[in-house]
């Protein structure tokens, strides 16, 4: 009993380290949001700010207990375009990374296009989708799959590309077919350039969703901050705000927890 004892101290001792490195770490971030909300408390308090104009954070925090069902029914749906868009969105772009990388006449016939669909605003592109595919699911996932698609393409390109001649060189040496070459040497190349834009793209699927939603949508976190902004519901309109927020946030930290987990190295080509 004795021994086991002993063996279990180690591991409490550096569950313990692991908490006081983490809040050591953080508490910049953790102090500067406690005096933000704070500053915002006694501004609106202190200044008498209206309510519907800037509710105070008790005020949206009351609006979380309030309206919490219309929240959570509104985020689910608001969560499934964002990570059908993020999923196929991604899928695509290192799709065509990969061809672009095996085929320059088709880089030079393509990039151009993409280069092409990025520049076009998604406030505009919007309402062309909507006509299009109606205003069910569907032109909201392709509004947060174009917004993840040229990132992830580019940085793709380039990660693929990243490759040391030396390796190459190598690889041919040892007679290397193209598929292990593309397996074993520019695929982990890439990893660490296609994380990179995956976390890119885990906040701005979110952002592509919301404004596909403001476009004809009736359910939806987009939808629901064009209605408590209309009826003046500001408590409600920073709820769903902070809410939207925090999805992509959480996007954020899964693929960086995944990075973490898949990846011990890093190029140094990655900035």
């Amino acid at each position: 009993m004795a021994d086991l004892s002993l063996a279990k101290a180690p591991r409490t001792t550096d569950r313990s380290y692991d908490f006081a490195a983490v809040v050591a770490q953080r508490w910049p971030a953790i102090a500067t949001v406690v005096a933000l909300l704070a500053l915002w408390e006694i501004i609106t308090v202190g200044f008498h700010v209206p309510s519907y104009m800037a509710p105070s954070p008790l005020d949206v925090v009351g609006a979380f207990h309030d309206n919490g069902q219309i929240l959570w029914s509104n985020f689910l749906p608001t969560l499934g375009e964002a990570l059908a868009g993020f999923f196929f969105g991604n899928l695509i772009a290192v799709m065509v990374a990969v061809l672009f990388v095996h085929s320059q006449t088709a880089e030079r016939a393509f990039y151009p296009v993409a280069v092409f669909m990025h520049t076009i605003p998604i406030i505009a592109l919007a309402p062309i989708l909507v006509l299009l595919f109606g205003n069910g699911v569907t032109p909201k996932v392709i509004i947060a799959a174009l917004i993840c698609f040229f990132p992830t393409l580019v940085n793709m390109v380039r990660g693929l590309k990243a490759v040391s001649p030396a390796a190459l060189d190598l690889m041919r040496v040892l007679s290397a077919t193209p598929a292990e070459i593309f397996w074993k040497v520019r695929l982990q190349s890439s990893l660490p350039f296609l994380f990179a834009a995956l976390k890119i793209a885990a906040t701005t699927c979110v952002i592509g969703a919301i404004v596909a939603e403001w476009i004809g949508s009736s359910f939806g976190l987009g939808a629901l901050i064009i209605e408590a902004t209309y009826n003046f519901r500001s408590s409600l309109l920073y709820a769903t705000v902070f809410v939207a927020a925090l999805l992509a946030v959480l996007l954020f930290s899964a693929v960086s927890i995944a990075e973490a987990r898949i990846i011990r190295w890093k190029s140094p080509a990655v900035s």
